[in-house]
Formats: C-alpha cells, sequence, structure tokens
C-alpha cells in the first residue's frame, strides 16, 4: 500500500509537468505562425493603391469653356447696364444740388425779412380773400414748377404748419422761398443715397465681371494645343499596392515630422 501510494506522488507531478511543457510548446507555435505567414503563399491582395484621377476629357472642357465665356459676357452685360444707371444717377445728383443752391441762394435773400415790419394794408374780408388766393396761386405754381412737394402743397391749402392765409404776401413769399430751399434739400439727400447705392451697384458688378473674364480667359487657355494634362501609362495605372499586413513581432515606430 505504502508502494502504490509513492508511486502515485512520485509520478503525477512529473506526468503534470511534461504535459504543461507540451502545452506552452504549443501555444507557442501557434503564436508564431499567427504572427508571421506563411511565405510560401503569395501575398494577398486585399487594397489596390489609388487610381489618380484622370484629366476631363476635351469636350468637358470645352463645354465648361463656352459657358464661363457666356456667363462672362453676361456679367460684362450687366456692369456695362450697372455703370449707365450709376453715371444717370450722378447726373440727377448734380442736377440735384444746382436746385438745391438756386433755392438756397434764394433763400438767403430774404434772410433779414423777419426784421422788417410788415407793409400796412386793410384789414377787410376782401384783403384776406386777396392773399389766400395768392398764396394758394404762388403754392400751385411753385409745385408745377418742381419747387414744391405735393405734400408742402397740401399743407398750405389746409392751412397747416404756419400757412395762414390771413398774413401778407410778403410773409408768404419768404415762406415759400425757404419751403421750396427745404424741399429742395430733402430731393438732393435722396438723390446722393441713389447714387451711392447704384455706384456700389456698379462696383460689386465690375468685380464680377473681372472675376469671369479671367476664369474664361484661364478656361480658353486650357483648350490651346499642348495645354492640356497627359495621363498617366496604363501599366502605372493598374499596378495593384499590397495590403499593409498588421505584425506584432516587428512594430515600427514613425519618423518624426521636421
Amino acid at each position: 500500500m505504502n508502494t502504490v501510494l509513492y508511486q502515485f506522488l512520485i509520478e503525477v507531478p512529473t506526468a503534470t509537468a511534461i504535459w504543461s511543457a507540451l502545452l506552452v510548446l504549443a501555444l507557442t507555435g501557434l503564436t508564431v505562425l499567427v504572427a508571421r505567414p506563411d511565405r510560401d503563399h503569395p501575398p494577398d491582395v486585399t487594397a489596390v493603391e489609388p487610381m489618380p484621377d484622370a484629366p476631363p476629357p476635351v469636350a468637358d472642357l470645352r463645354r465648361y469653356a463656352e459657358e464661363v465665356a457666356v456667363a462672362a459676357s453676361g456679367a460684362a452685360q450687366t456692369a456695362r447696364r450697372r455703370r449707365t444707371a450709376w453715371l444717370a444717377a450722378q447726373d440727377d445728383l448734380e442736377r440735384a444740388w444746382q436746385a438745391y443752391d438756386e433755392a438756397e441762394t434764394a433763400a438767403r435773400r430774404f434772410s433779414d425779412a423777419g426784421t422788417l415790419p410788415s407793409p400796412r394794408t386793410p384789414r377787410t374780408p376782401a384783403e384776406y380773400a386777396s392773399r389766400e388766393r395768392w398764396l394758394h396761386q404762388a403754392a400751385v405754381a411753385a409745385h408745377w414748377r418742381g419747387e414744391l412737394s405735393v405734400e408742402r402743397l397740401r399743407d398750405v391749402f389746409g392751412h397747416r404748419d404756419g400757412w395762414d392765409p390771413r398774413r401778407h404776401p410778403v410773409e408768404h413769399e419768404v415762406m415759400l422761398a425757404r419751403a421750396v430751399r427745404e424741399d429742395r434739400r430733402t430731393t438732393y439727400r435722396a438723390a446722393a443715397g441713389r447714387e451711392r447705392a447704384a455706384w456700389r451697384d456698379a462696383e460689386l458688378a465690375a468685380e464680377a465681371a473681372r472675376s469671369l473674364a479671367a476664369e474664361a480667359y484661364a478656361a480658353a487657355e486650357r483648350l490651346r494645343p499642348g495645354r492640356l494634362p497627359l495621363p498617366r501609362p496604363a501599366m502605372s495605372a493598374a499596378r495593384p499596392r499590397l495590403a499593409t499586413r498588421w505584425r506584432p513581432a516587428r512594430v515600427r515606430t514613425a519618423a518624426p515630422t521636421p
């Protein structure tokens, strides 16, 4: 009984050690086989080098050049039209300034009219009716000459904003001169705003026309003989690129970027 027990205690650890060593060797060989592929087999072509972008056909280049040329021609016409509009707005601004300058000169002649006393006339209903009639006729005449706006004319006939028909015609003449000056000043400011807007539109249209003209010239240059890019040889385009395999046995570190 003791002999059997002794053999069991001696042989079992030995067998366990032998099987453990065999298992370690088997795992090591399996790891080597997985990490390093068999060299007898040809490498797997799983990735292909991307084809370089082929140059566009001549027909596409010609079509693009024609489209850009049409766009450049339209932009040039728009630029000329905007410039013509700007020149017209500039003329309107010049006329508005001259009109305002004339109205300012006319109103300046009455700068000292407030210090003079009003002429004495009999204050009768007929006199007041005559004053009102004169005021209405003078305001309508100034409106037809383009000196008085419609809103100002309505104020005159509605006896608003200080337009009292009972005042003397001299006072009415001073008020009309100042009203004409104010209206022409407003007209001049509106013309100045339109001129600035027309100038901005003309500048933007001219810049767009210049850009499209340059692009049309470049597109036409690409159509000239010898300007077209040559395609690469077919062999280099069809050359496959080997797939990069992961090899844990040799880990490479990327070179530092200078």
